[in-house]
């Protein structure tokens, strides 16, 4: 083998770890804060893309937040599909804010929009 085929190899195993660390990172809960929070407002934009759909939700006195839900499949097996909510609608999530107060994410474990709740991840929710 040769030095540049090494190198190369090398370097596309670095490259490979660091995708892999970067997707554990973005799909773990870690950024999240332990203790869950009720985000009230109105759902400004759904997205519904992989690797998880999104909503950005307006609250009345904080702003937009970027509200993460499960992963698709995930997402569809709670009830929320395309056509469930649209922009406009009231939307409570119960969830994980950013360990970063700066930055208004939110890790959604249950939606209720009206009448009909959407428990995204039921075995995270902390109810008292």
């Amino acid at each position: 083998m040769s030095i540049i085929s090494a190198r190369r190899i090398a370097a596309a195993a670095m490259l490979s770890m660091a995708f892999a660390t970067s997707a554990i990172a973005h799909h773990g809960w870690s950024w999240a804060e332990a203790d869950q929070i009720e985000l009230r407002g109105t759902i400004e934009k759904i997205s519904m893309g992989g690797p998880h759909p999104t909503l950005d939700i307006a609250t009345a006195d904080d702003g937009v937040w970027l509200v993460e839900l499960g992963n698709p499949r995930q997402t569809e097996r709670s009830g929320f599909v395309e056509g469930v909510a649209k922009p406009g609608d009231q939307v409570v999530v119960l969830g994980n804010r950013s360990q970063d107060r700066k930055e208004k994410r939110l890790k959604a474990v249950r939606l209720t929009i009206g009448e009909k709740r959407h428990d995204i991840y039921p075995d995270r929710i902390k109810t008292n």
